[in-house]
């Protein structure tokens, strides 16, 4: 009687990744695949680009405000800086001659002839006159309200000649507010407002040349001492030129000089922005409203400058 095997049953509940279907085997890798490229992958989206522009667009509007915020404050800045060193520039001129109005020379050896040694003992002598130099009428001298041709304040003193080391020929040291000696007798100094222009002008002995620009107003009062004895109860009051007839001038003891100047830059000014103008005639002070300025002047800054220079003759040549 033939005899019959059992046929082996495998288990197959631990099958190897390498006995899965081939259709399984190929969507595991592109799956995997399709991962390795996205991290690979570098970019953003639309959205992120929108709100990336917005906030750069932002940030260059703040950088460009203030820029234009540090643009103007330079610029104002700029402008009070010139302003201040033109000013300074002027009263260094004027004052200069006013300091030296009505000074005198002093004659080492009155009574000796020229040339003829000096000694210690000599007398000495202030030439109070000379031909062409009159302490008393050509110190100081001004006009209220000048015309085209006229000079607000006119200052002079005596000139003369000296020996200098290393000079074969005596010189003049002294000039007027162009650097010029001046006549033989006198140097002399003269300033008025150009408002065509709106220039500050000195003069010597011939034509005005521009001493600074950008000039508002130029004012000037003296002080006048109404009782010029020395051993009297002498009185100083502030008056305009048109007070002093000619024998008061030399009674002046010191000269008040007042500029306005604006700067080159217009700049955003708050309505009814005011500053206070030079003293009138009275003394009284007027604000003036840099908004309502007619042009170039309209929304610029304005600077006053006031200086009291006293004078040699201190009020006693009249």
């Amino acid at each position: 009687m033939p005899s019959f095997k059992k046929p082996m049953i495998r288990s197959r509940s631990h099958s190897s990744a390498s006995e899965l279907p081939l259709a399984a085997s190929h969507g595991n890798e592109h799956f995997a695949r399709t991962l390795q490229q996205r991290a690979r992958q570098q970019g953003v989206t639309l959205l992120e680009l929108l709100v990336g522009i917005v906030i750069g667009l932002m940030t260059i509007a703040v950088a460009m405000g203030a820029l234009i915020a540090s643009r103007g404050v330079s610029s104002s800045v700029s402008d009070i800086s010139q302003l201040q060193q033109q000013a300074s520039y002027a009263f260094r001129v004027i004052g200069s001659q006013l300091r030296q109005a009505g000074s005198l020379r002093l004659n080492l050896a009155p009574a000796k002839n020229e040339g003829d040694p000096i000694d210690s003992i000599d007398p000495v002598a202030f030439e109070t006159a000379v031909d062409g130099f009159n302490p008393a009428t050509d110190s100081i001298f001004g006009i209220n309200a000048p015309s085209a041709d006229e000079y607000k304040l006119t200052v002079g003193y005596r000139n003369y000649t000296e020996q200098l080391f290393n000079k074969s020929a005596s010189e003049s040291m002294l000039r007027n507010c162009l650097g010029q000696t001046g006549s033989d007798a006198r140097v002399r100094s003269q300033f008025r407002f150009d408002a065509d222009t709106r220039e500050l002008r000195c003069a010597g002995e011939d034509e005005a040349k521009p001493l600074v620009k950008n000039v508002a107003n130029f004012s000037v009062r003296y002080l006048h001492q109404t009782d010029p004895s020395p051993f009297g109860n002498p009185q100083i009051k502030y008056v305009n030129a048109s007070a002093l007839d000619a024998t008061q001038w030399g009674q002046v003891t010191a000269v008040e000089v007042c500029i306005v100047m604006f700067g080159s830059d217009t700049t955003n000014m708050p309505a009814g922005t005011t500053y206070s103008d030079c003293p009138a005639d009275d003394g009284t002070i007027t604000k003036i409203d840099m908004t309502q300025l007619a042009a170039p002047r309209k929304n610029r800054v304005h600077m006053v400058f006031r200086n009291v220079f006293q004078l040699r003759s201190q009020g006693l040549l009249g």
